[in-house]
């Protein structure tokens, strides 16, 4: 029963014209009926079988009629029932109910429009209504009929407004629901994008070092293989070495592509600072002259800075070492200056074959990318008199993390 009522209600909803004219059609039927009615028997109400009056069917027929249209021209309905209702109110005697036809147009008005329109349209339509049948009708001003006109057409147009600001209070609801879901989804597709960004940083930072310690390596170890099998067999440990390092740091970053609940997801912590010198010994196997000075004061940083000032540190390096090749010299700098750790890598440019600014990779932009998300400056440029500088500062408290310091 539930779903034939259902099916029914949707068929209408598809159709509104159908469905108004059925409304038009119930309430011609209600007025008919509710014409033979007679309120002044000797006994009180009763039902007759007085036959209505022709001009009295007229105006009925007339305002279920303009109900048919009342969606698409809801004032002018009201306007056509409220006229007809008009010519009821004075010179029916008995009264048809005409007026139920504007009740049902003010209530179509109230429901679609606002409600200072409701209001306005409302007591006019109550005005004249009523003002009329108590001046100009053919009853006492008293009488039962004209203060029920007064009575239904307040109910009409307050039940109007009552679903409109229902209907209003449920669309409201919706769209929040919405904003919100699209908010999530956008929210999700934002972390997602960042996640992706920081891998493929990661990946850079990795690969670029290691690959650029290789390629060194590799053509030491093919420029002494003849003359120096020893050295040469020295630089393909080191090749070895730091491709096996190469290995272990992908596999630690893809990782954080596995599941959650993957027991093989690694277990090694991010790189940091107190991983420095190892790294500064690679390019120093590699050929490359690096000094070291660190005035840190043994800052414990959290673990997003550490790993940032890391990879700053090793991404200038491998720079160094592509751009301006091993026989330069390079100066790593770590200071603690108040709030910050200020990170600074130079080189003296010696054998400088290409600018790191404007060679075609994303390093630099990797570390402007790392420094910004955690609220630094990063700076890079020439130095004067040849080489080049890259200056981070980083706070060492951030906004996920309170690091303290020692």
């Amino acid at each position: 029963m539930s779903t034939t009522l259902e099916r029914t209600r949707c068929r209408l909803r598809a159709h509104p014209l159908a469905l108004d004219a059925t409304l038009a059609a119930g309430v011609l039927v209600c007025m008919v009926a509710g014409s033979f009615v007679d309120p002044h028997g000797k006994n009180g109400v009763s039902w007759g079988l007085r036959t209505p009056d022709p001009l009295a069917l007229l105006l009925m027929a007339l305002g279920a009629l303009a109900l048919v249209f009342r969606r698409r021209v809801p004032r002018t309905v009201l306007a056509l029932t409220g006229a007809v209702s008009l010519v009821e109110c004075v010179v029916g005697d008995p009264r048809a109910p005409v007026a139920m036809s504007a009740v049902v147009a003010l209530f179509t008005v109230a429901v679609s429009t606002d409600r200072a329109t409701t209001w306005r349209l409302g007591l006019l339509t109550m005005t004249v209504l009523t003002g009329a049948s108590m001046l100009f009708g053919p009853l006492p001003w008293y009488a039962q009929e004209n203060l029920a006109i007064f009575a239904w057409t307040g109910i009409g147009a307050t039940a109007g407004d009552a679903v409109r600001s229902r209907k209003a209070a449920v669309q409201a609801i919706r769209e929040r629901a919405e904003r919100a879901e699209r908010t999530r989804e956008e929210e999700a597709r934002r972390r997602v994008a960042e996640e992706r960004l920081r891998i493929a940083r990661d990946l850079h930072d990795v690969v670029a070092h290691h690959i650029a310690l290789v390629n060194v390596q590799a053509g030491v170890a093919a420029h002494v293989m003849d003359k120096r099998p020893d050295q040469a067999k020295e630089a393909l440990a080191h090749v070895r070495e730091a491709s096996r390092s190469a290995l272990n740091e992908l596999r630690a970053t893809v990782g954080l592509l596995r599941q959650s609940g993957d027991p093989e997801a690694p277990t090694e912590p991010a790189p940091g600072l107190d991983r420095l010198d190892e790294l500064v010994g690679t390019f120093r196997s590699a050929g490359l002259h690096v000094e070291v000075a660190r005035a840190d004061q043994d800052t414990t940083l959290p673990a997003a800075v550490d790993l940032a000032a890391y990879r700053v540190i090793q991404e200038a390096l491998t720079n160094v070492q592509k751009h301006a090749g091993t026989r330069a010299k390079a100066e790593v700098s770590v200071v603690r200056v108040g709030p910050n750790i200020e990170i600074t890598v130079l080189d003296d440019g010696a054998g400088e074959d290409q600018d790191p600014e404007h060679g075609g990779g994303h390093g630099l932009l990797g570390m402007r990318e790392r420094v910004s998300a955690l609220r630094g400056t990063l700076t890079t440029g020439p130095r004067y008199g040849g080489g080049f500088r890259v200056h981070a500062i980083l706070p060492v408290k951030t906004r996920t993390a309170t690091g303290g310091s020692a």
